[in-house]
């Protein structure tokens, strides 16, 4: 896998626009961060639920861990939604007759009023007892579009 380099942070921010500082964090709490990022990379980036627990260790949004991620040009990986891999879209195991009429209901909830997000998956998977990854898929069988990743990537 590639570095995040210029070229990508351009097109990142040509789709999102993320405040420079995110959270009006100190000099101080951003060098914490950046280290604190540093030292839990895996094989060069940062997997997305370790993206989550530096922000709870640090008490900072988690957009500003993305914001840091971006300046030190490291990817944030193991998207805990399934967004950054190539076969996310193909969900061959799912029984569409098996899924919960409730998970979809909710989903169609959530599009409607456009707040199917990364915050939100999170939120219904925790109120129905299932992982993240299972909501997203549900919401890829039904080509539903998950947005704004709570770290900035999408």
């Amino acid at each position: 896998m590639r570095n995040f380099n210029e070229a990508d942070k351009k097109k990142k921010q040509s789709r999102i626009q993320i405040p420079e500082n995110p959270g009006d964090l100190s000099k101080e709490v951003l060098s914490q961060l950046g280290d604190m990022v540093r030292v839990s990379l895996r094989d060069g980036n940062l997997q997305c639920a370790t993206a989550f627990k530096i922000a709870r260790q640090a008490h900072v949004p988690n957009i500003a861990v993305g914001e840091v991620t971006d300046r030190l040009g490291i990817r944030i990986t193991n998207c805990q939604i399934g967004c950054f891999k190539v076969d996310k879209t193909t969900h061959d195991n799912l029984d569409p007759k098996k899924i919960d009429d409730k998970i979809t209901t909710m989903l169609e909830v959530l599009v409607k009023n456009n707040e199917l997000t990364c915050a939100k998956v999170f939120d219904l998977a925790l109120h129905l007892k299932l992982t993240p990854m299972a909501i997203a898929y549900v919401a890829n069988l039904y080509n539903l579009k998950i947005h704004r990743c709570q770290f900035g990537c999408f």
